[in-house]
């Protein structure tokens, strides 16, 4: 018996070793990736502008990066833009608390002492400057999809806000989290081209990925989407603007995708392209959003319209949707 004890107390400490060392190792562990490029981005008039629409109007940046009024839309407080500071917590499903980066120009807190090729990086493979993992709620496993020459377009954009010197708080990551956003973060090793505009379903698939998927699909509690259920919205997102569920996206009969035109489709964020800081209303009891109508709304009719197409030929998901359910009867 006692040497079965000893067998046994020594395979016990064997494998608390063996424990010991892997989370020591996983600890230290640094994401893969590659060195950034010492690529100068080439500032042109046509990077600006597309830098411009991309940040503002298909991938929404500045709205998690920014503060914002309360107002209906959560429009971005002016004055604030790129600041970051914005926290993702549990509320919205994170394991943890993270803090919007500052991505404007400030050599201090921002990104002005980031060279090109290390903000294309971080943007596109989730690495920082310093080789750390990215949490996934910044979108870069989405973002990994833009193009080269979008990408370069943000960072010429980016280059352009006014800096502001402001802190945000540090990250913290529950365990075990914290280490398997490790395994997150991947090298783009090859060009990435975007489709054509004239190709309407594959165009419109780019900016989906770009613009929609993120909040669009059901997350666990680890905040990794369910792939067998894009677009069908479902995800809860508690804030400022209160308690709303995002909606489904997918052709279902019983979701506005399923019935709704392409004019119907592009009339409905056409709707909000007259308001901003200074205009937008309070919104009803219940009834504000993060959904970022105000940005989305200046949008081209075209990419509106490609969206609608890419969207049409998803798999249809039975899932109804109380976008509302804090909302006054």
């Amino acid at each position: 018996m006692k040497t079965f004890l000893k067998v046994a107390g020594g395979a016990l400490l064997i494998l608390f070793a063996v424990v010991g060392t892997g989370l020591t190792w996983l600890s230290m562990k640094k994401p893969a990736s590659r060195a950034a490029s010492s690529e100068t981005v080439q500032v042109t008039p046509a990077r600006l502008a597309r830098g411009e629409y991309v940040v503002e109007h298909v991938a929404d940046c500045l709205n998690c990066h920014s503060d914002h009024l309360t107002t209906f839309g959560m429009p971005i407080k002016p004055g604030t833009e790129g600041q970051g500071g914005y926290l993702f917590d549990k509320n919205l499903g994170i394991p943890g608390v993270v803090a919007a980066q500052n991505i404007t120009p400030d050599r201090e807190t921002g990104i002005g002492a980031w060279s090109d090729g290390e903000v294309l990086r971080a943007m596109r493979e989730g690495v920082d400057r310093n080789g750390d993992a990215l949490f996934p709620m910044m979108p870069y496993v989405h973002f990994r999809t833009m193009s080269d020459e979008d990408a370069r377009s943000v960072v010429v954009y980016l280059r352009t806000l006014k800096p502001i010197r402001h802190s945000v708080p540090a990250k913290h990551i529950d365990f075990p989290v914290n280490l398997i956003i490790k395994f997150t973060p991947k090298p783009i090793d090859r060009p990435v081209n975007a489709p054509e505009p004239q190709n309407a379903v594959a165009y419109g698939g780019y900016l989906a990925e770009l613009a929609c998927v993120e909040c669009h699909t059901p997350h666990d509690d680890k905040n990794q989407l369910d792939p067998t259920r894009s677009f069908a919205g479902g995800w809860t997102m508690r804030g400022p603007w209160g308690r709303v569920v995002t909606a489904n996206l997918t052709p279902d009969p019983n979701a506005f995708l399923g019935r709704a035109t392409k004019a119907e489709f592009i009339g409905r964020f056409r709707a909000f392209d007259h308001m901003d800081a200074h205009n937008s209303p309070a919104a009803p009891p219940g009834r504000n959003t993060i959904m970022p109508w105000l940005a989305f709304s200046h949008m081209t009719d075209q990419d509106l319209g490609a969206i609608y197409d890419y969207l049409r030929t998803v798999k249809p998901v039975a899932n109804r949707v109380n976008a509302f359910p804090d909302a006054k009867l």
